[in-house]
C-alpha cells in the first residue's frame, strides 16, 4: 500500500459500501493516515454509499449518500464535495448491478426482460458517465502530471469483453458492460483532447467474495475467488502505476490487458 498514498490527495469511492468499495475504503483510509501521521499531509477520502453506512469511521473519511441511477443524486454528492475540496485526484466507480431479488443472468434469449435489461444499462453503463460528467471540474483542478496523472478508474467484468466471449448468455450484463467499457472508451478520447493528463481505466477485479458474485461462485475454480480485500490491493496497487498514456485501458486485477 505504501505505493498508493501521496501528498495532499483526495480520493472518491463510489459504491464504498460495497464489498470492493469497502475494502478499498479501509485500505485508502488506513494507508493515508499512515501518510499524514508521517508527513503532516493532508489527504481526504471521500465514499458514497446508496442506502446504509458502512462501519468504517475515521478523521479523514467523509461518506455522502448517492443513487447512481439518479443524476440529481449524483450532481448533489459532488456539490457536497466541492464545499470540503477544490479537486479530486482519484475517482473510482465500484457499483455494479448482475442480478436482483427478482432477477437472475438469463441464460437464453427467451428470459430477456426490458425491466431488468434497461436496469442493467442504468446501473453499469450510463452511471459511470453521468459520474464522469459531474466530477470533471473537480479533476480538471488536481495537480497532475503524465507520469502521475488523475484517475477516473470503473469496475467493469471480464464477461463484457466482446472478444473474450466464448460461452454466450448472460444478456444484460454482459450488453451493459460492453457499454460501459465503449463509454469509458469515448471518455478517454474526449479527455485526451481537453483534459490531459487523465487516465481513465476500466477494470476487472477478479471473481470477489461479495453479494454480486455469491450465486455464482460454485463455478468457481480452487484458488480463483478473491477476497474483497485482495481483489481492492490488487486494483489499487495497478491504479498508482498507471500514466497518462495507457488512458482507455481495459486491464485486469494484475494489470494485464483484456481484449474490447
Amino acid at each position: 500500500m505504501s505505493n498508493i498514498s501521496k501528498k495532499d490527495k483526495t480520493y472518491l469511492i463510489i459504491g464504498g459500501a460495497g464489498g470492493i468499495g469497502q475494502a478499498m475504503v479501509r485500505q485508502l483510509v488506513q494507508a493515508t493516515t499512515d501518510e499524514q501521521s508521517k508527513n503532516s499531509t493532508q489527504v481526504r477520502v471521500f465514499a458514497t454509499y446508496h442506502r446504509n453506512v458502512p462501519d468504517i469511521e475515521a478523521a479523514n473519511l467523509y461518506w455522502l449518500q448517492m443513487d447512481v441511477s439518479d443524476e440529481s443524486s449524483i450532481k448533489q454528492a459532488v456539490e457536497d464535495i466541492k464545499q470540503q475540496s477544490a479537486h479530486l485526484d482519484w475517482v473510482i466507480n465500484c457499483v455494479g448491478l448482475l442480478h436482483t431479488k427478482k432477477s437472475q443472468p438469463e441464460k437464453a434469449l427467451r428470459q430477456v426482460e426490458t425491466e431488468f435489461f434497461l436496469q442493467n444499462m442504468q446501473i453499469n453503463a450510463l452511471a459511470g458517465l453521468l459520474i464522469a460528467k459531474h466530477v470533471r471540474p473537480l479533476l480538471a483542478k488536481a495537480k497532475r502530471s503524465t507520469d502521475k496523472p488523475a484517475i477516473f478508474a470503473t469496475i467493469s467484468a471480464r464477461v463484457g469483453s466482446i472478444g473474450d466471449n466464448q460461452l454466450g448468455g448472460w444478456y444484460s450484463y454482459r450488453m451493459s458492460k460492453a457499454a460501459l467499457n465503449m463509454g469509458m472508451k469515448n471518455l478517454s478520447i474526449e479527455w485526451e483532447r481537453s483534459l490531459k493528463d487523465v487516465c481513465i481505466v476500466v477494470m476487472q477485479p477478479g471473481t470477489v467474495n461479495t453479494q454480486l458474485s455469491a450465486p455464482f461462485q460454485g463455478n468457481v475454480a480452487d484458488g480463483q475467488l478473491f477476497s474483497p480485500a485482495y481483489s481492492a490491493e490488487c486494483l489499487l496497487e495497478v491504479l498508482s502505476g498507471m500514466s497518462a498514456a495507457q488512458s482507455g485501458s481495459f486491464v485486469d486485477w494484475a494489470g494485464e490487458t483484456i481484449p474490447w
